[in-house]
């Protein structure tokens, strides 16, 4: 499919990763969603203010939704990058689940388009300004927290201000609470070009994890060690496959970021007397 040959057109795309809300000077609210077609390209739909969809729109992951779109033409050059009419947002059907821990359902479409390493997307962005894809890392090495800011910069709440003075609103009439900590993968590809890389990790289900064990009573410790426990110690342990669905920002085509991850068990092999080994 060529992405620069029309202009407008309906498409049809299985969820894969949605990010954190953050406030947008220029969107109100921002949420980026990707995901892939049928053929397997990826696709960045934005702005979707996804807290104030009706429930009927709101769509999970790996769930297919089918939706008009126009490029964003000279304001974001990423070929992947659409506009979504968030009032033609239709939801086909429901998730496509794993059956019994097997994800080949959802590697059908996920995978299709796999890069060997971060690596080469980066140089694919060279020559076609690609800027989303999925790769599986030679190793995920760290899982690094640092401390950021409580509370986001002053200038968002001016413009959260004036968009939202006249709408009625019942999820997003406050800003999304800010994760007041960083978080970031450090890891390596098996690509001799490699010299290592530490990605920001954007992907909505951790903060959403974040704010889900602060409001059961967690201290901030005990909340950073178990986004650690399950993002790190669990999604990329040895009994995974785990990959990375990753994208640059649209100001700043460097650093990419982790938009999500794709973390199947790993599948066993069969030895000559028929016994499974790892």
């Amino acid at each position: 499919m060529s992405y620069r040959t029309w202009r407008k057109r309906k498409l049809k795309v299985l969820i894969t990763v949605k990010t954190y809300p953050i406030p947008s000077t220029k969107y109100d609210e921002l949420v980026c969603t990707a995901g892939v077609t049928e053929e397997g390209e990826f696709i960045r739909l934005y702005p979707i203010n996804f807290r104030d969809l009706p429930y009927e729109k709101q769509y999970k992951k790996y769930q297919w939704i089918e939706v008009e779109v126009m490029r964003h033409e000279q304001t974001d050059i990423r070929k992947e990058s659409f506009r979504p009419d968030n009032d033609t947002l239709k939801i086909l059907g429901n998730p496509i689940l794993p059956n019994s821990g097997n994800w080949d359902k959802r590697k059908r479409y996920v995978l299709k388009k796999e890069a060997r390493s971060l690596d080469e997307l980066k140089e694919q962005f060279k020559v076609d300004q690609t800027s989303l894809g999925i790769f599986k890392p030679q190793k995920i090495e760290d899982f690094i927290v640092s401390s950021d800011s409580e509370d986001w910069k002053p200038e968002f709440y001016s413009a959260l201000q004036q968009h939202r003075l006249w709408e009625e609103r019942k999820s997003s009439l406050k800003p999304p609470r800010k994760v007041p900590y960083k978080f970031h993968y450090k890891l390596k590809c098996e690509d001799e070009r490699c010299k290592g890389h530490k990605l920001s990790i954007h992907d909505w289900e951790l903060g959403a994890l974040y704010w889900k064990l602060i409001d059961d009573g967690h201290s901030e410790n005990e909340t950073v060690q178990r986004v650690r426990e399950r993002f790190f110690d669990e999604l990329c342990s040895e009994t995974r496959d785990t990959y990375l669905f990753v994208g640059t920002m649209k100001d700043r085509f460097n650093p990419w970021i982790v938009l999500g991850l794709f973390y199947p068990k790993k599948e066993l092999t069969r030895d000559l007397f028929g016994f499974g080994q790892e």
